[in-house]
């Protein structure tokens, strides 16, 4: 079931009020953002200093994620409430699952349901890293979409299922078929532009561009692109801040990384 923000910030007020489980915002010195990471001993990712480099705290803890698979992602998902709890206790006032794959590959419903699980488990609004992009993309007016991914094949698929149960239609997924980022060398911005790039030309009726994978360091490209190709572009960990920082009661604008951002 999809919630509203203002539902979560209802139910964070109400599971604050009754079990006292995190700290509220207004008595913070400044509100926490609790980040549940794929991998285990995942650090917090350098865009989250860049967008927001005063007024955040940032938490975080990973399930580890072993492959982006379906097996990866089903050992994976049992350990995102123990985290979601304990990021609570840790004074998180708001938790953001920040695995793209790991909460889009069951489908819109299963996504929705995991974030309703969160909420109702650390009394605290949420939301996931496959909701962010969603936002990102009906704020920026995405109906025809280019996809370009980390994933191989499989996921490629279920990411394509997700987002035309979200309502989008797509017009192409164009994939990296990374199942383990260790087993290549590291992804380049050189490499991630012209993925980008080249995903776009081949679906140039896409009035959207789509990358999608969190571990993929897109925040510098997304001007770049939008320049390139003339057409707003949505990303997994950017607009996942994006999305997250706004269930703080924050605007999440930030100049200088494309359209959606800088309007925010």
């Amino acid at each position: 079931m999809h919630r509203s923000r203002r539902e979560f910030l209802k139910v964070s007020a109400a599971g604050l009020a009754g079990v006292g489980m995190g700290s509220a915002i207004g008595a913070a010195a400044e509100p926490v953002l609790g980040m549940i990471f794929p991998p285990a001993n995942y650090e917090v990712p350098p865009e989250a200093k860049l967008m927001y480099p005063k007024g955040i705290r940032f938490l975080g803890k990973g399930v580890g994620l072993e492959r982006m698979t379906p097996e990866g992602y089903d050992k994976a998902v049992p350990k995102i409430l123990p985290a979601a709890v304990e990021l609570a206790k840790q004074g998180a006032n708001a938790i953001s699952i920040m695995g793209t794959s790991l909460t889009f590959y069951k489908g819109a419903a299963f996504n929705n349901d995991l974030i309703a699980q969160v909420a109702k488990a650390t009394g605290l609004p949420a939301t996931s890293m496959s909701r962010g992009i969603i936002e990102g993309l009906k704020a920026v007016g995405a109906k025809r979409v280019a996809v370009a991914t980390a994933y191989n094949e499989t996921v490629n698929g279920r990411l394509r299922v997700f987002l035309e149960e979200s309502g989008f239609e797509v017009l192409g997924v164009k994939g990296m078929g990374i199942e383990r980022f260790e087993d290549r060398p590291p992804v380049t911005q050189d490499e991630l532009f012209n993925l980008g790039a080249t995903t776009y030309d081949s679906m140039s009726k896409a009035d959207t561009l789509l990358i999608s994978c969190g571990a993929l360091n897109t925040l510098r490209l997304l001007d770049p692109l939008e320049k390139r190709c003339k057409v707003p572009v949505v990303s997994s960990a950017p607009h996942a801040l994006w999305a997250s920082v706004r269930l703080l009661g924050l605007s999440g604008q930030v100049k200088g990384y494309g359209r959606l951002l800088s309007r925010a």
